[in-house]
């Protein structure tokens, strides 16, 4: 029964106690002292803060307080109410969760290995890869990289659409649509939209560059410019 009373909520002490005065019935501190095993001043802080929950009472007779167990029903108001404290902190306990899941953040990242973090997030998000601006130069950058990522991405049905600059050469990308922009419209200037985070990637081949942000509202608003691009670009 100890257990149980602690899965109610109960300290140890608190479930000795009561355990001990429900079978006793009415009796001085004395015997629930003999009975729980529990030292004589540490029964009476239980019994104080079993009365204040409203689990134990008293009865005063011939000048000696009995203590006794009150209804066992009273657990169930003790759960009626701590559910009306939940209920009441609900809006804010979600607002604060909300807040802090939802937390922005904008990271720099430079170099080869900073860029390949970047393309690890994109699988580990395992949403669509939305990318505009690609650039036969990422693959010149991370020669033999973006075979592996691919097949992992595959692998893991993270689909992608990608938008290339320059219609000359076509490119074949597993599990991937592509379309093709005018060459005028080239740039050394990625943008890859996925999830909650955008990642703006400068191509340099000395020392590439990249801004990758998570905010829900700026990834939404770059998905509603890749859709209008998008439809604007061809097969």
């Amino acid at each position: 029964m100890k257990d149980k009373l602690r899965e109610l909520g109960l300290t140890d002490n608190e479930s000795s106690v009561y355990s001990a005065l429900l079978e006793l019935g009415p009796v001085h501190a004395g015997l629930i002292t003999r009975k729980s095993g529990l030292h004589r001043r540490v029964v009476y802080d239980t019994l104080d803060r079993l009365i204040k929950k409203g689990l134990v009472g008293y009865i005063i007779e011939n000048n000696v307080r009995l203590f006794q167990v009150a209804d066992p029903k009273r657990f169930m108001e003790l759960v009626k109410e701590r559910e009306a404290i939940v209920q009441e902190l609900m809006p804010m306990m979600s607002a604060l969760y909300t807040k802090t899941r939802e937390k922005e953040e904008t990271n720099f990242y430079k170099g080869k290995q900073g860029l390949k973090k970047i393309f690890e997030d994109q699988i580990e998000s395992g949403e669509e890869i939305l990318v505009m601006g690609a650039s036969m130069m990422a693959y010149d950058i991370l020669q033999f990289y973006f075979k592996w990522f691919d097949k992992r991405r595959k692998e893991g049905k993270i689909k992608a659409r990608i938008i290339f600059n320059g219609a000359g050469k076509k490119v074949n990308v597993p599990y991937a649509d592509v379309r093709y922009m005018p060459e005028k419209y080239s740039s050394p200037l990625a943008v890859n939209i996925y999830g909650d985070k955008v990642a703006i990637i400068l191509w340099k081949k000395e020392t590439p560059l990249a801004i990758l942000i998570k905010n829900r509202q700026i990834a939404e608003g770059y998905k509603k410019y890749f859709e209008f691009s998008w439809k604007s670009a061809r097969s």
